[in-house]
């Protein structure tokens, strides 16, 4: 019964790790997306990290990606930047294995 309860506890931890790593992957992704959005818009500096940091909050406040989406896309469309919701949806898609390879190198 102790080898039972001792893989179980390994599961539960391991559970727990991935998806701390998950939940760090995903804000991290959100905040390269937010940086590369902000750089659509003109942004440099401090005001394309408070940007950024705008975009990880958002993608807080509802499940999966549609908040942070209609977020940008309505801020590039307010700024007359030409780009349509697939190409923003492949760009956001795409950090996601930048910020893996970042938070498994520590950065």
């Amino acid at each position: 019964m102790a080898d039972f309860s001792s893989r179980r506890e390994a599961f539960e931890r391991k559970f727990a790790h991935d998806e701390t790593l998950r939940f760090k992957a995903i804000a991290r992704r959100n905040k390269l997306f937010g940086l590369w959005v902000a750089a659509q818009l003109g942004k440099t500096g401090s005001d394309a990290e408070t940007y950024a940091d705008a975009v990880v909050v958002v993608d807080l406040e509802e499940p999966g990606d549609d908040d942070i989406i209609h977020k940008v896309m309505s801020d590039l469309k307010t700024a007359a930047v030409p780009i349509d919701e697939d190409q923003v949806r492949g760009a956001l898609e795409g950090f996601i294995d930048r910020a893996v390879d970042e938070i498994k190198a520590g950065k």
